[in-house]
């Protein structure tokens, strides 16, 4: 089957190539927001392809030892091949079909050399799956490496202990995560995994973010999402501040005494930050801040701001925009936003608690003279951007968290359900779910992880961030909406944890980069369309 699969592989990667050729003559002619459909689909294509190369990469470095491995790469590859020559969703009424971007004959040759693959029934390769996960088998996990699978246990077990047991009461109560488990967390080194050991932080790479990251969100997508901020705040100073600013912030944000929160969106301005409003300007020995924003996650109980204001007004887009870092004293219940000229108001949301979301208004606050990122006005767009590439793959692992999760919640149901005799699992409809729900939970697994390699690489990865996070989130949803449908009525009541899941996978699409966004940067950068 390793040798059907790697010549399905090759003629996926010819797909995709002609798929890029053909998308690349139409930009020619314009930009891409005139062949938008197109060119999102092709950005579907390239992903997965990726995830193809990804799970096969996987299923080989175990060599066999786990025979779940080798018929988890057999249906992602039955599948992922149907969609790419049948119709890829893009969205749930939104499928890419050869045919818009006139690969009908590059399709029936991608078919052809897969006819082995597509021809067969794999109802009892499902089956077996199901069954083996009934029993309690996973398929493999190991990074191949002691001390990565030392880090996945310790998380794994603190995530086991520590928050699965009260997540949903947390979420219920729409409460911030404890104190005390923020705490435990900086004392495992949650908030400084890749700040550099000469600032206090564990001096890690993204792959290490990913695992620590998947763990602690299977538990709660807040506790998985809470070291976003230190990670996003993190890599800002790290790559651009001062040795002032680095000495300063870095060691106190690894420790977990800094809170950060990242405060870039405003209201009516979401990918388009070249529109941004907020303006700073100096006056004297401190900077004045003037504005408002909008869906600032963890804003009342954080101590230092990571904020993108316009500072040189008389330049357009994002030329005028710098970053500062703006301290401001921790909020309680009772006063959530004690500083000066700022104030703030909660959004009420449906999932991803346990930190909150806030609407800020700035008439006046102030920062100090050294707040400017770098020293330097008109960097902050720059500086930004080179964020962009780990806070997705972040997300990436935040929806492989999730998306095992659902998986979990769905498996355990399906076991203790019984039906007309029988527990639920032994009925196709349901078992097939599951299954499918452990393939996409894989395939979005290893693309992360992928990703994550080629950052630590040092090599731009702005397209493999985008396809793992565009991935990640369409498991995260499809498993969760899967495992609600396993619970049935049960699934849409508060009381079961499920709910909860649902809520939170569907953000996953939306933040960090919509959908939409990420297939735009994966065409625009393979093909170097226009906007």
């Amino acid at each position: 089957m390793r040798a059907a699969l790697n010549n399905s592989l090759a003629a996926a990667q010819a797909y995709r190539s002609a798929a890029q050729a053909a998308l690349a003559e139409r930009l020619a002619a314009g930009p891409i927001d005139g062949e938008q459909r197109a060119a999102h689909g092709f950005a579907w294509v390239a992903t997965t392809v990726a995830a193809l190369e990804a799970t096969l990469a996987w299923a080989e470095t175990g060599q066999g030892a786990n025979p779940l491995d080798d018929r988890i790469a057999t249906l992602a590859f039955a599948e992922g091949i149907g969609q790419l020559v049948g119709g890829l969703p893009m969205g749930q009424n939104e499928i890419f079909r050869p045919a818009d971007l006139g690969l009908g004959a590059a399709a029936r040759t991608l078919a052809d050399a897969s006819a082995d693959l597509l021809d067969a029934d794999h109802a009892a390769t499902r089956a077996a799956v199901a069954a083996a996960l009934a029993d309690g088998h996973w398929p493999s996990e190991t990074l191949h490496d002691a001390d990565l699978d030392a880090i996945r246990d310790q998380y794994r077990r603190f995530t086991d202990s520590e928050i699965l047991p009260h997540a949903h009461g947390w979420h219920l109560a729409n409460d911030l995560i404890p104190d005390a488990t923020v705490q435990a967390m900086a004392d495992l080194g949650t908030f400084g995994v890749c700040i550099d050991e000469e600032y206090g932080g564990l001096g890690l790479g993204k792959l290490v973010m990913c695992i620590v990251t998947e763990e602690l969100s299977r538990g709660w997508i807040g506790t998985g999402s809470l070291g976003t901020r230190s990670e996003i705040a993190g890599e800002l100073i790290g790559m651009g501040g001062t040795p002032e600013q680095k000495a300063h912030w870095l060691p106190r944000i690894a420790s977990g005494e800094i809170l950060p929160t990242a405060v870039f969106t405003e209201p009516d301005v979401g990918s388009d930050l070249g529109s941004l409003q907020t303006k700073a300007r100096r006056e004297g020995d401190h900077w004045v801040i003037d504005g408002a924003k909008t869906w600032i996650t963890h804003a009342a109980r954080s101590d230092l701001m990571t904020l993108l204001a316009r500072t040189v007004p008389d330049a357009k887009g994002y030329a005028g925009l710098s970053m500062l870092l703006v301290p401001k004293p921790r909020g309680t219940e009772a006063d959530p936003f004690p500083a000066d000229g700022m104030t703030g108001s909660e959004i009420e949301v449906l999932g991803y608690r346990g930190m909150r979301e806030y609407a800020l208004q700035f008439d006046g606050m102030t920062a100090p003279a050294d707040a400017l990122l770098g020293g330097e006005e008109g960097q902050g767009f720059k500086q930004l951007m080179r964020t962009f590439e780990g806070a997705r793959i972040q997300t990436a692992a935040r929806a492989v968290g999730v998306a095992r999760r659902a998986l979990e919640l769905g498996l355990a149901y399906a076991l203790s359900r019984k039906q007309f005799g029988k527990a639920i699992i032994a009925f196709q409809r349901v078992s097939d779910k599951l299954t499918m729900s452990l393939v996409d939970f894989v395939t979005a697994r290893e693309l992360s992880y992928a990703a994550a390699r080629a950052k630590d690489s040092g090599k731009r990865c702005d397209i493999e961030a985008g396809m793992a996070k565009l991935l990640g989130a369409r498991a995260a949803w499809s498993n969760a909406d899967a495992a609600l449908q396993i619970h049935g009525g049960n699934g849409y009541a508060l009381e079961y944890e499920i709910s909860r899941i649902l809520c939170d996978a569907r953000i996953l699409n939306i933040f960090e980069g919509a959908a939409e966004i990420q297939a735009q940067v994966i065409a625009r950068g393979l093909t170097g369309g226009r906007n």
